[in-house]
């Protein structure tokens, strides 16, 4: 499919995945519609792609995903795809984790990205088409010790995902969701070692291997659908 002249909202993209995302459909002719937390990210990135336009925001703010849809209608005239991206990352032993941490995780990576789930499909449905990407990770179908909380909340999003694709399926909206492996981003720079290391993953995947699996979902014939898309560096064992 085309998709030069489409409209999409990217969910964090001031860094990482959502940037390459951003840049990829950038190349692509898609409008875009940015939003992240860091104001002076999201800026540059409008400025280096030229065709942009974004808000700087909490998206936890219970408003945004609406403001954002809104965004994307009065600038663009109509939203077409969604890129539920932003997402945290906590983990931990039991008697190291920080549980408040924790909870802030799950308001982002669950409540927030669910609203925005939402949001986005009542759009979409009142439309009659549109395509949304949810954004898990192999910790959606599978666990390991200490980051039990964080698969949650992936586990949810693939659930979620599966649900919502099976409520449309015979129309011409779309639910997928890509499944990365270890990807080399900023979500791990607080780690004393980085997962790299600690898994024996020396060649992890990089945002521009995501965004070109996001691309290639968005780019399927209309009576092709991609439920999901599972990408893993060629070390990743688990």
């Amino acid at each position: 499919m085309n998709l030069k002249g489409k409209t999409a909202i990217i969910t964090g993209a001031s860094s990482g995945i959502g940037a390459a995302v951003a840049r990829n459909l950038n190349e692509a002719g898609v409008n875009l519609v940015l939003t992240g937390r860091r104001k002076d990210r999201l800026q540059k990135l409008v400025e280096e792609l030229g065709q942009a336009v974004a808000i700087a925001a909490d998206l936890l703010d219970p408003e945004l995903p609406g403001g954002l849809l809104d965004k994307a209608k009065e600038t663009y005239g109509g939203c077409d795809i969604v890129f539920n991206n932003a997402g945290l990352i906590e983990v931990g032993k039991i008697e190291e984790i920080d549980i408040d941490k924790v909870c802030e995780m799950v308001r982002v990576n669950v409540e927030a990205a669910f609203r925005m789930a939402y949001t986005a499909l009542k759009h979409f449905k009142s439309v009659g088409s549109g395509h949304l990407v949810n954004t898990s990770s192999i910790l959606g179908i599978k666990v390991r010790p200490t980051a039990g909380a964080y698969a949650g909340t992936k586990f949810a999003i693939e659930a979620l995902t599966e649900a919502l694709r099976m409520e449309v399926a015979g129309t011409d909206i779309q639910v997928s969701c890509i499944e990365p492996g270890l990807v080399y981003t900023e979500l791990h720079r607080d780690w004393a070692v980085h997962p790299k290391e600690m898994f024996d993953i020396p060649h992890p995947l990089t945002p521009e291997d995501i965004a070109r699996g996001v691309r290639f979902i968005l780019e399927q014939p209309p009576h092709v659908r991609v439920p999901r898309l599972l990408m893993l560096p060629s070390e990743h064992s688990i």
